[in-house]
């Protein structure tokens, strides 16, 4: 398979004039010094014009190629023949270059244009710029390590580039020569017998063999830019990446992955009329990608797809946050961290992701969070400018005091994964670093089902402190200056982060409500509702094939008091009959309600408890988890909570008989949702983080040893 790799340089200015820059680029020939690969050049072809304006000169260079002893007597030669025609027009001031192999042209080609030309905005100024390409049909089975030899050379040179202008440019400062005059055209003159020949007016020669010259391997030597041959407006530093501008707000790229950023940039402008994104922004998506420039381009495009459809480049302007995300969201931007990067602090223990969820829906949700994002790259711009240095990721400092099993409610964890996976695609390489601080024991569980989800590149950048060990050594101090460690985490600096809190549920919003305002809320999917009757509780079946599997719970209940239950039983359990609702089923529209249990099972024979029950009032929302112990059938179970007989005597009260009567005060309602985790969700991280700190978690221990069980289920009220 051919292989052809393409080099794009951006523009390298010369704070010199043109013909300066010209004398110190002659000096180069016949061979230079600084190039040890150049050995010989000898003249083959030359031309001058009769006004001295058009030179053009072809050479043939012999190369020294620094490759492997065995390669080269493979190939049969000790040197690479390279063909240089440069073509100088003093009129226009612009020297082309065009370099290409003439050894192994069947088998390797390549080929390279370079370009001096004035600077569009100074006239004392030149700009330097090259291109090349290089294509390998086959080389003796060696064709990969060709190319790799060949971009290394080539890399190399272009590095020196710059280097021996300068270099030339203080030696003929050293002779005195610091001005050469430009070219000015012949004088007509008119004597007696002589007339010299008159010349056309001046006028811009079009074209002229400029064939827009290259420079072989040692043109790379010079790395500059400029604009293309035939329209010297076309160089506007808009329009162009130039070195300088590179090195202060990109920063120090190697030479292949500057040509990276302009060919991609260039692809942008030509194919996406409309808005493209900044420089550094391209850069993330090529990082991201280890700067391979087409699985960077695919997920380039996506994205700006993606920003188009949902309006993104407006959030920051048009988009006002709803105010219970400004009381409840406890997050924000707080100065920055010792390397600049600007610092996001989140209070995620303190927030009430569920509340927040049950009365925003995912949406508002997730479209604050990208509007943090924006905020983001603005100020990664912002400190870029104040520093002085390229600054292109922020910090994100995570505190988890006072997180719990609330936070692990799966409407709000799914909703957690889905907001990084739009960050991870459309952000990314916008994270610097992550500090997570005050992990609890609830943690690794978190821990485990949101990790798949972030690139292996961001995770690197994790730093997860349990308990107070971020005052320690390695701690926050190393990354954050003392002066704005929030008071809080113990500093002395005033936070302005909002402090959280639990969501009122007066906030909370019905399915209903959500729906009209177009903001799909998922959870209503994702919940079953069920009603449960006095005799008639409501039992899920799950079955259960590796024992040490995890079933999560979440569920609220709307009405009446209930009891929960955990049953595991060997053998299935009989399907329920269609008819098992009898008279009930009038009375349970929009409500399941199943029996699984057998009349006839005897508990502790045919099935047994594996959790102590668990009264829950209305108004309640539960979570919880179960490890398994063994496999087979699990069922859950909603019961009824008889109300308590009057406690002074044991007749029924007159309240109760009548209670009794009316069927609708023996309905209670619950909605609930269930999941089983594979026990293989809990491998990694769970034991890293449980070595790092004993007793850790109470489930990450669980999991690994089957011959315990544990659960546990907490209420939020």
């Amino acid at each position: 398979a051919a292989m052809v790799q393409k080099y794009q340089s951006p523009v390298r200015v010369y704070k010199h004039p043109f013909e300066l820059i010209m004398a110190a680029y002659e000096r180069r020939f016949p061979t230079c010094p600084l190039i040890p690969m150049f050995v010989a050049s000898d003249t083959v072809n030359e031309y001058r014009s009769e006004d001295e304006a058009i030179h053009v000169i072809e050479r043939r260079c012999k190369l020294d190629i620094d490759a492997p002893r065995l390669l080269k007597k493979i190939a049969g030669v000790d040197y690479v023949y390279f063909v240089q025609k440069n073509s100088l027009n003093r009129r226009e001031r612009t020297l082309h270059i065009e370099a290409y192999n003439e050894t192994f042209s069947n088998r390797v080609i390549i080929n390279e244009h370079c370009s001096y030309t004035v600077h569009p905005d100074n006239e004392d100024w030149t700009c330097f710029e090259q291109s090349a390409s290089l294509d390998i049909k086959s080389f003796f089975g060696f064709e990969s390590t060709v190319e790799k030899i060949a971009m290394k050379q080539y890399t190399s040179n272009i590095k020196k580039g710059k280097e021996i202008i300068e270099y030339y440019l203080k030696q003929l400062e050293e002779e005195g020569i610091t001005f050469v005059p430009r070219w000015t055209p012949p004088v007509a003159c008119k004597s007696e017998n002589s007339t010299c020949h008159p010349r056309r007016p001046v006028s811009p020669a079009i074209n002229i063999p400029e064939s827009a010259t290259k420079e072989g391997l040692s043109s790379k030597e010079i790395l500059n830019t400029s604009s293309s041959p035939s329209e010297p407006t076309a160089g506007t530093p808009d329009d162009k990446l130039d070195a300088d501008y590179i090195k202060r707000y990109l920063g120090d790229l190697t030479p292949m992955q500057e040509s990276c950023l302009i060919r991609l940039r260039q692809w942008l402008q030509e194919t996406h009329k409309g808005k493209i994104p900044k420089d550094e922004h391209i850069l993330r998506f090529l990082r991201a990608r280890d700067f391979n420039i087409d699985k960077a381009r695919e997920i380039l495009c996506q994205s700006l797809t993606w920003r188009k459809q949902h309006q993104v480049d407006y959030i920051l302007d048009t988009w006002n946050p709803p105010q219970v995300l400004q009381d409840y969201y406890a997050g924000g931007w707080h100065h920055h961290d010792k390397d600049g990067r600007p610092l996001y602090v989140l209070r995620l223990g303190q927030m009430d992701t569920k509340g927040l969820v049950r009365a925003l829906g995912e949406e508002a949700l997730l479209r604050y969070v990208l509007s943090i994002n924006e905020e983001g790259l603005r100020r990664c711009e912002e400190n870029t400018k104040v520093f002085g240095r390229p600054i292109s990721s922020w910090t994100c400092l995570v505190d988890l005091e006072g997180l719990n099993m609330r936070h692990l409610w799966r409407p709000g964890v799914k909703a957690l994964l889905r907001i990084i996976e739009v960050v991870e695609a459309n952000y990314p390489e916008t994270l610097g670093r992550l500090l997570i601080l005050r992990a609890p024991r609830v943690f690794p569980v978190l821990w485990t089902l949101v990790s798949p989800f972030i690139d292996d590149n961001t995770r690197k950048k994790f730093l997860i402190y349990a308990g107070n060990d971020y005052q320690g050594p390695g701690g926050l101090l190393d990354y954050i200056d003392k002066e704005i460690i929030p008071d809080f985490l113990g500093g002395e600096c005033m936070c302005e982060v909002p402090e959280g809190g639990l969501v009122p549920k007066s906030l909370y919003r019905t399915a209903e409500e959500l729906e009209n305002e177009d903001i799909k809320l998922w959870t209503e999917t994702i919940y079953q509702s069920a009603s449960v009757f006095k005799g008639a509780p409501h039992e899920v079946l799950i079955q259960i094939v590796d024992a040490s599997s995890v079933i999560t719970w979440d569920f609220d209940v709307c009405k009446g008091d209930i009891v929960f239950n955990i049953f595991h039983s060997k053998r299935a359990p009989q399907p329920p009959k269609k008819d098992s609702l009898g008279a009930h089923s009038i009375t349970s529209p929009g409500g399941n309600n199943v029996q699984l249990i057998d009349k006839v099972w005897q508990l502790g024979r045919d099935y047994s408890m594996v959790e102590s029950p668990l009264i829950c009032k209305e108004g309640e929302s539960v979570q919880g988890s179960h490890v398994t112990r063994w496999p087979g059938f699990y069922i859950l179970q909603w019961k009824f909570h008889s109300m308590p007989a009057c406690a002074t005597t044991n007749l029924p009260r007159v309240d109760d008989v009548l209670a009794s009567l009316q069927v609708s005060s023996h309905k209670c309602k619950v909605m609930y949702y269930t999941e089983v985790i594979g026990s293989e969700d809990f491998r990694g991280s769970m034991t890293s983080l449980e070595s790092s700190h004993s007793g850790f978690s109470q489930l990450s221990a669980a999991t690994t040893s089957s011959s315990q069980s544990h659960s546990s289920s907490m209420i939020s009220r």
